[in-house]
């Protein structure tokens, strides 16, 4: 097993989970790199403090400098609300240290049982490919197995702590990893990937045809409204959600899209549609503007 991380500074996001103590010793072997060890605390299991003492401990074993944020969040708390305070944590860390990116586990498992938790969640055509490497953000181990990596941890004397929240069925991603991927097979496996990959390829060529049409908009923060109310109701649903990622605007769902392209096509000139708690929609007779609230 290779990380393949190109020489530089980077943030490694270790919780004391097998994969991520993987991680950290495979970068931890390449000389070129200048690595800060991260972790987050959650406060969400009781027994949580242990993963922050055994990854100190590692980064003590490296000789690596090592933050730590404790999160306090409570038994109970949501996925999405753990994870945007995970990544909060972590692209803190990585301005603060002026590094070129963060480089996170994630891995072969990881993107199956994404995929069928997107598809159930009916997160559209991105939500299948939506785990891969970025710019600021390294996946690595993206590649390899569960069974891979837990492999190379035996092999190595890899000391890691196994998370009790990840036995629980009352999580739909744990229900899909106890219950779904276990009756794929290697060849279910192999399939769902490659479907994976196709999706991914297709989605590229679809977010570029998207960006070129948007680019040719009357502003930044316009749309031409005539324009828009002519487009298929898939494809404004699809020009909506590219458009307000342009502008950073990412926390958002299904349901929200669908409000605003209907209240795109049908409210009259002058009114207004709430999109966040900073931006709405302004409706013009000729334009969709993108703007801050009052």
């Amino acid at each position: 097993m290779n990380a393949n991380i190109k020489p530089g500074k980077y943030v490694v996001a270790v919780s004391g989970g097998v994969d991520s103590m993987v991680l950290l010793d495979m970068l931890a072997k390449q000389d070129d790199l200048t690595l800060v060890v991260a972790h987050f605390e959650h406060g969400i299991r009781p027994d949580s403090e242990a993963d922050f003492k055994l990854v100190q401990a590692a980064a003590k074993k490296y000789k690596l400098p090592f933050t730590v944020s404790h999160g306090h969040l409570g038994p109970g708390t949501s996925e999405a609300v753990a994870r945007k305070a995970r990544y909060d944590f972590l692209e803190q860390v990585a301005r603060d240290e002026k590094a070129n990116a963060i480089i996170t586990a994630h891995h072969q498992d990881d993107v199956l049982e994404t995929a069928i938790l997107n598809m159930l969640r009916g997160t559209g055509r991105l939500g299948l490919s939506s785990l891969r490497s970025k710019e600021t953000l390294l996946r690595p181990l993206l590649e390899y197995s569960k069974k891979d990596i837990t492999q190379y941890a035996q092999e190595h004397a890899i000391t890691w702590r196994e998370d009790s929240t990840n036995a629980d069925d009352r999580y739909l991603r744990n229900y899909i990893r106890h219950n779904i991927l276990t009756r794929f097979g290697e060849q279910g496996r192999a399939a769902l990937l490659e479907r994976i990959d196709q999706a991914r390829a297709i989605n590229d060529q679809i977010d570029e045809l998207l960006a070129k049409d948007i680019a040719l908009q009357p502003a930044l923060d316009e749309l031409s409204r005539k324009w828009f109310v002519r487009l298929p109701y898939a494809v404004a649903t699809e020009v909506m959600a590219t458009w307000l990622r342009r502008h950073g605007i990412t926390q958002f769902d299904r349901t929200l899209i669908d409000r605003l392209v209907v209240q795109a096509k049908t409210k009259p000139a002058g009114k207004l549609a709430d999109v966040n708690a900073k931006y709405q929609l302004e409706f013009t007779k000729g334009g969709i503007k993108l703007v801050t609230r009052v």
